[in-house]
């Protein structure tokens, strides 16, 4: 009997928590922060309090209340005893997007993460190169200690690196990678890495490369006393598609499907890489200022596409110094360099981390300064996003074209981005594609012109195309907020509320 409990992520995009048991041994299938859960308490100015550790996530249910989580997060005024206790052998990655691993530095620091490569180098960069907060404490964490107030949490002098087991090979510069220390002040202690086959596990693993918009996705079956198949994230409309297309051929032997419905209630439309490539690049040939790409952090297939088109029109791709720290990291995974031909923003700054002096020893004579893109704008293509707009006011463009290659705003806070963005664009007389502001109901809402972006989703008939391949006895959606659409369309849907479970 084996036993699927999703704690979360059921009726949401994003937060994925599935609980797989077979007598008394288990394995998570990620376990991602539920960003519209803690939207509805917090937002950038208004977050968790670190020093408390898990207690302000226990009690306003943003993590599951179970008792698996690392001791040192809990202060002295939280009790977990009375908590399920899990059996937890691993957690399955799928990829390293915060929706789906952003909880896993909560755990116990003894349950090792199972993933590609180079997810595995891409969480260690994504800590790196940002501000460390308890949640996001994923490749390696700092042991917490009672304060002289036991309530209160300070971090050690240490960082502790977590295991790691690789679905495929790995390489000394990825074990160098992770041994790496980018803090300052604090030293790293790296974990264990070893391969899957080298892991005992309460399941046969198997895992699979799936079309998704960051590299290292995968999508995995669980072969027990029945085999499961779950999807992660995953697309058909990609450059590797025929990734995922393998991962559906090989999982037609499984009874049970955990599949995504990210776009479960929107129309599909006509979209992918190839046609977001020829609508950028027809933009790009009719401007003749300076080119912004706006696209989500990590899509690096995107990147590429910019990267295509800049060599096409003889232009020069800017990125940032994290861009470059990213490429870094997979290359330490891979062993492909992808930083021929790029070029690296200079951002004008009193002092720079310990992880960009990397990317400046290896690429110091890629770094473009504001003052020379000023000169002759024509001649670049910059990856900008929202947050990076106030370097305008050190290449002060005159005028030129911006294109927004990324998803739709879904929250209110994301559609005063998009109006303070346009702002933005309008100070500095930038022509805008891939979104317009109009006048909704007397205020201001951006509204999204179709063909400059591919989704990181599979479409409704994709989902059903995939659920009609593999055939499976059950069907569970996660990743949704439309579960709806599988009862109407499946017979052999069953819909797990965040907490319950199904015995199969």
């Amino acid at each position: 009997m084996t036993s699927i409990t999703v704690y979360d992520g059921a009726t949401t995009i994003g937060g994925n928590k599935i609980y797989v048991e077979e007598k008394g041994r288990g394995v998570f299938l990620d376990f991602g922060m539920n960003f519209a859960k803690y939207g509805e308490f917090f937002e950038e100015f208004l977050s968790e309090r670190s020093p408390r550790g898990i207690h302000d996530l226990i009690h306003l249910n943003l993590i599951p209340k179970l008792n698996i989580y690392r001791k040192d997060l809990i202060p002295i005024d939280l009790d977990v005893s009375s908590f399920p206790s899990l059996n937890v052998e691993a957690v399955l990655l799928s990829h390293a997007h915060l929706d789906h691993c952003g909880n896993i530095g909560l755990l116990d620091a003894r349950i090792p993460i199972i993933a590609s490569p180079i997810s595995i180098a891409l969480l260690k960069a994504m800590l790196d190169s940002s501000p460390s907060k308890i949640r996001s404490e994923i490749a390696y964490y700092s042991e917490k200690i009672l304060g002289e107030d036991p309530r209160i949490l300070r971090s050690g002098k240490t960082d502790i690196g977590r295991k790691f087991v690789c679905i495929a090979n790995y390489s000394e510069d990825l074990i160098n990678f992770l041994s790496l220390s980018v803090k300052s002040t604090k030293k790293l202690e790296p974990g264990d890495v070893c391969e899957l086959n080298e892991y005992s596990t309460p399941f046969e693993i198997r895992a699979f490369e799936v079309d998704h918009s960051i590299y290292g996705a995968n999508a995995y079956i669980l072969y027990g006393d029945t085999a499961i198949a779950y999807t992660g994230d995953f697309r058909l409309h990609g450059k590797n598609a025929e990734k995922s297309k393998e991962f559906v051929r090989n999982a037609k032997d499984a009874s049970v499907l955990i599949i995504e419905g990210t776009r479960a209630e929107r129309e599909d439309v006509n979209e992918s890489e190839d046609i977001v490539f020829r609508n950028c690049l027809k933009v790009v040939e009719e401007s003749k200022g300076l080119v912004i790409a706006d696209f989500s952090p990590r899509n690096f297939e995107r990147l590429e596409t910019f990267l295509d088109i800049a060599k096409k029109v003889g232009r020069q791709l800017v990125i940032t110094a994290k861009d470059a720290y990213m490429l870094h990291a997979i290359e330490c995974a891979d062993g492909v360099c992808r930083m021929k031909d790029m070029l690296i923003y200079n951002e004008l700054r009193a002092t720079r981390n310990k992880w960009e002096d990397i990317v400046m020893s290896k690429w110091g004579d890629n770094y473009v300064d504001p003052a020379d893109i000023s000169k002759e704008p024509e001649k670049y293509i910059l990856c900008f996003s929202f947050y990076d707009m106030k370097h305008l006011l050190d290449i002060k463009p005159s005028s030129g074209a911006y294109i927004y290659s990324s998803s739709e705003a879904f929250t209110e806070e994301q559609v005063f981005d998009f109006q303070r963005l346009h702002r933005w664009l309008e100070h500095f007389n930038f022509r805008i594609y891939g979104f317009e502001v109009v006048v909704e109901g007397k205020k201001l809402k951006p509204r999204f012109v179709k063909g400059y972006h591919a989704s990181g989703h599979a479409s409704k008939s994709d989902l059903r195309w995939v659920i009609e391949a593999v055939d499976p006895d059950v069907v569970i959606p996660v990743h949704t907020e439309n579960p709806e659409w599988f009862i109407e369309n499946f017979e052999n849907v069953v819909v797990l509320r965040d907490g319950e479970n199904l015995e199969v």
